[in-house]
């Protein structure tokens, strides 16, 4: 587990911000999908394959592969239509997380423990 500083989780911010916006559109994108390949499986007869399939197939492996550079990065992700991350971080001899979501600006503010979640919230 890649533990963060506060500076080096801010200077990821930018990075992981752009990820978070592919990640929502592609989620978005599945969705629509997922729905017009149910109503043409359920007007199916039984003849295989469902209009769509490939482009949801496609953005599956799109979904995974965004997913992937996150954590890679070591960040975790926690709430994907919220945007809501956590990078670990060393404070005061143990391990907490530092918490950020989309549209809380470009430094993190704040942190939890482990099993707080985010209403646990704390301010930096």
């Amino acid at each position: 587990m890649k533990l963060f500083t506060i500076e080096e989780a801010n200077r990821l911010l930018p990075t992981v911000r752009a990820i978070l916006v592919e990640l929502q559109k592609v989620h978005g994108r599945l969705r629509t999908l997922r729905d017009r390949a149910r109503l043409a499986a359920d007007k199916a007869n039984w003849t295989g394959g469902v209009e769509g399939g490939t482009a949801y197939a496609a953005a599956l492996v799109q979904l995974s592969e965004k997913m992937a550079e996150l954590g890679a990065l070591g960040v975790q992700l926690k709430d994907l239509d919220r945007g809501l991350v956590d990078f670990p971080h060393m404070r005061d001899g143990r391990v907490v997380l530092l918490c950020w979501h989309m549209g809380e600006g470009d430094r993190i503010q704040w942190w939890h423990e482990w099993d707080a979640g985010f209403a646990g919230r704390q301010p930096l």
